[in-house]
C-alpha cells in the first residue's frame, strides 16, 4: 500500500516526537518539514524540550526532506499528503484552513486552536474538504485512558459513583519558541494546554455536564494564565466527577497523569501502581492493554490516521466535540474568574 508522504509544521516537543513516530511508521514517509528557526531547518534540536518523554533524538536527518521556512509554503507542496500541524495554538487556525483548503489530510496538534469559535472555523471548512482531520487529543489513544473508557461506556464498570482525573507536569517555563507557554493571550496556560486532556476525555466518556464550577491559581509560572485548576462537572446524577491539572511545580518534578473511577462493580484506576481494574470482592486485574502501533497515544492516534488515509476510511472524531471540549475549558475559566458556578446550556 502506498506510503503517506507526510509535512510536518514546527520541530518543538510535539514536532520532533511526531517526526520520530512517522519515521519508525512504514505507512508514512516524511517529505518536507518547516520551521521558522533555521537551526532547526539544520535538523539540530538539542534545545527541544518537553515535560513527558523524550522529543528524539539532537540531530535529525533532513538529506532526503525539503525544507521550508513557512507553513504556509509546505502546504502548497504538492507531493504532500497529510500535513502536520505542531505549531503555537494561535497559528493552528490559518494552517489548518489553508491545508483544508487544498484538499489535503490535516493532523492538529492539541489544542485545536486557541478559542472555541477558530476550532469551529476549523471544524466547518473540514465538513466540505476532502482532506481527513485528526485533532491530537492523544489521551483518547493512549491505552489505559482507552481500555477504562471502554469499561465506563459498556456498562461493564456499573454506575459510576465517582472519578477523578490529575495530570500535573513540572514548569515549562522557558521551553518552546519565544516562551509562548508562558504568555496567557498565546498559550491559554495550564487550562488550555494541558488541562484540556481530560475535559475533553471526560467529555468523550460520561458527556457534557449540566454544569460545572472550577478555581484555580493564576500567575504563578505564566503571566496571566491559570497555571493550576480544580473543577467539579456536575451530571444532575449523584456522581462526583473532579479534574486536576497543573504546569505549576518546579522542573525536575515528575510528570503525573492519573485518575480513580469508582463504579459500583468496578474500581479503575491509573498511577504510580500501573493500570489496574479492581473487582468489588477485592480481585485486581492488571490487563495486557498493549497495542501493536506502538506504546503511547502519540503512536496510536497517527498509525490511526495513517491507517484511515490509506483505505480512504472515516477517521471516527467528531470535530464539533472537540469544539466543544475547548468551550468547557471557557467556562471553566468563567467559573475560575467570576468564583460562580456556570450553567451549561
Amino acid at each position: 500500500m502506498k506510503e503517506v508522504r507526510v509535512g510536518i509544521i514546527g520541530l518543538g516537543f510535539m514536532g520532533t516526537t511526531h517526526f520520530d513516530i512517522y519515521k519508525n511508521n512504514p505507512k508514512a514517509r516524511i517529505v518536507a518539514i518547516a520551521d521558522i528557526n533555521p537551526v532547526k531547518q539544520s535538523g539540530d534540536i538539542s534545545a527541544v524540550a518537553g515535560n513527558l518523554g523524550e522529543g528524539g533524538n539532537s540531530q535529525l536527518d533532513f538529506s532526503d526532506i525539503r525544507t521550508y521556512h513557512s507553513g504556509l509554503e509546505l502546504i502548497q507542496d504538492p507531493d504532500i499528503d497529510l500535513v502536520d500541524i505542531c505549531t503555537p495554538v494561535t497559528t493552528h487556525r490559518e494552517f489548518a484552513l489553508a491545508a483544508l483548503a487544498t484538499g489535503k489530510n490535516v493532523m492538529v496538534e492539541k489544542p485545536f486552536a486557541r478559542t472555541s469559535q477558530q476550532a469551529q472555523d476549523i471544524a466547518d471548512a473540514a465538513k466540505s474538504s476532502p482532506g481527513k482531520v485528526l485533532v491530537g487529543q492523544c489521551i483518547r489513544y493512549w491505552p489505559e485512558y482507552r481500555h477504562a473508557g471502554e469499561l465506563v461506556k459498556s456498562g461493564k464498570a456499573g454506575k459510576i459513583r465517582t472519578a477523578s482525573f490529575k495530570r500535573v507536569s513540572p514548569s515549562i517555563d522557558g521551553n518552546g519558541w519565544e516562551n509562548w507557554f508562558m504568555k496567557e493571550t498565546l498559550s491559554g496556560g495550564a487550562l488550555l494546554d494541558l488541562h484540556l486532556h481530560d475535559v475533553d476525555y471526560v467529555r468523550e466518556i460520561f458527556g457534557c455536564p449540566r454544569s460545572l464550577s472550577a478555581f484555580g491559581a493564576m500567575g504563578v509560572r505564566s503571566d496571566t494564565g491559570i497555571d493550576h485548576v480544580f473543577a467539579r462537572f456536575d451530571y444532575g446524577n449523584d456522581a462526583l466527577i473532579t479534574l486536576e491539572g497543573s504546569w505549576t511545580p518546579a522542573k525536575g518534578t515528575p510528570f503525573e497523569m492519573s485518575f480513580l473511577i469508582v463504579g459500583e462493580t468496578l474500581t479503575i484506576r491509573m498511577g504510580a501502581e500501573g493500570y489496574q481494574i479492581i473487582h468489588e470482592d477485592g480481585r485486581i486485574e492488571t490487563p495486557d492493554i498493549s497495542n501493536d502501533a506502538g506504546p503511547t497515544g502519540w503512536h496510536v492516534e497517527i498509525d490511526h490516521l495513517l491507517s484511515c488515509i490509506q483505505n480512504d476510511s472515516d477517521v471516527g472524531m467528531d470535530l464539533d466535540g472537540v469544539v466543544e471540549s475547548i468551550r468547557l475549558i471557557e467556562a471553566e475559566e468563567k467559573s475560575i474568574r467570576s468564583n460562580t458556578p456556570i450553567t451549561l446550556g
